[in-house]
């Protein structure tokens, strides 16, 4: 792999403007209207959300990721897309160096919620 080059840099206060958590996929459902995009219901202990994610075509079964902790982005304003509410956004990483993606996740079990940073 060739590293792209690092991004610009940003103010401290930038980043932490992002709210980034620690969620439980509990289950991993079908968008029909998409090719790409699987529904992930995440449980980040007093509350459950629907994130969507590109990861119908990175993975031979997406379903393989019910159950894990995942790392995600819960401030985002939420967004339709193809028919669907995605209210965040999941932190994964190899995507965009066209590597075979996997979960950014705690190395050990933490409580849902608990947050990055």
């Amino acid at each position: 792999m060739n590293p792209s080059p690092i991004k610009e840099l940003i103010a401290f206060e930038d980043f932490a403007k992002l709210d980034i958590r620690v969620g439980t996929i509990t289950s991993v459902l079908e968008v029909t209207k998409s090719d790409k995009l699987m529904k992930l219901m995440v449980d980040f202990g007093d509350h459950t959300r629907s994130i969507l994610a590109g990861i119908k075509q990175e993975r031979e079964n997406p379903q393989e990721i019910e159950g894990k902790q995942a790392l995600f982005v819960v401030n985002l304003p939420e967004r339709k897309m193809a028919g669907d509410l995605s209210q965040g956004m999941l932190f994964d990483i190899g995507y965009e160096d066209k590597l075979n993606p996997c979960l950014a996740m705690p190395e050990s079990v933490m409580l849902n919620g608990s947050r990055a940073g």
